[in-house]
């Protein structure tokens, strides 16, 4: 989108999260469109001026494998990956790709360097797992190769659905709360169509969009009155992180080279 950002030949951008459009929001790469079919969905996910609009979530989670974590020792914090008695029991995706880097832009946000750096190298301390993908996540809890893991509401429901032996935690909810990401979507600037522009946005936010999503996705409504998947939460029910999207993007792009050398160290 950037490299034609002088010949666009998309309408919309259409993000699993709402981190990506802030880079062309930031850049001037952006229509606001406050599209009428947005309206139900709660001001704190869209822009006032309709530059971005979200519907449609996920929410960072840790799925727990029942055979391996009894009851009364559920984790019910990220911060249960770096205690001593989870040593290499847990999981997390690469940390330069995908949610993980939203989510660890969160944390830098929130906690700030100092706190953000020593909770990352407490992770590689306690010999947390980082594999390639929420996807890897879930298998290894799945199969027992790991205890718990933290990973997105999607990856968790396709858990669940395989073995009766997972369970869903949304983490820190008697303390910072846990992230949620809405998928959104933003009406690139000098669209070649348009009305077919607004036409399409106007469809993605509608509540038949996030409906079908919630039964074919395992994602979670932002607008009242759709019911959830199975097994997942409303998001009226999530102890939500308060963050600030626009910031977090920024927090992604300035954190990319230490996060390049924690990997690799």
């Amino acid at each position: 989108l950037q490299a034609e950002e002088k010949a666009p030949r998309a309408d919309v951008f259409w993000s699993g999260d709402p981190i990506r459009p802030f880079s062309l929001i930031r850049k001037g790469m952006v229509d606001a469109y406050p599209s009428p079919h947005a309206s139900a969905i709660p001001s704190s996910w869209r822009a006032p001026d309709g530059a971005w609009t979200g519907f449609a979530a996920r929410a960072r989670v840790l799925i727990v494998n029942r055979n391996r974590v009894p009851a009364d020792r559920t984790p019910r914090s990220i911060r249960s990956m770096i205690d001593p008695a989870w040593k290499g029991q847990s999981a997390i995706a690469d940390p330069l790709h995908g949610t993980t880097t939203m989510q660890v832009a969160a944390w830098f946000a929130a906690w700030g360097d100092d706190k953000a750096r020593g909770f990352l190298d407490a992770l590689k301390g306690n010999a947390v797992r980082v594999v390639a993908s929420n996807e890897e996540v879930a298998r290894l809890v799945v199969a027992g190769e790991v205890a718990f893991g933290l990973a997105d509401t999607d990856d968790a429901y396709v858990a669940m659905q395989e073995a009766a032996h997972i369970a869903v935690v949304y983490p820190d909810q008697d303390a910072e709360g846990t992230l949620v990401m809405p998928t959104s979507a933003v009406v690139v600037r000098n669209a070649p169509h348009p009305d077919t522009a607004r036409a399409l946005m106007d469809h993605l936010v509608s509540r038949e969009v996030e409906q079908h999503l919630a039964e074919n996705a395992a994602h979670i409504p932002l607008r009242a009155g759709i019911p959830v998947p199975p097994t997942l939460k409303p998001v009226t029910q999530i102890r939500a992180m308060s963050v600030d999207y626009g910031k977090l993007a920024q927090e992604m792009d300035r954190i990319r080279p230490w996060l390049k050398g924690w990997v690799g160290s």
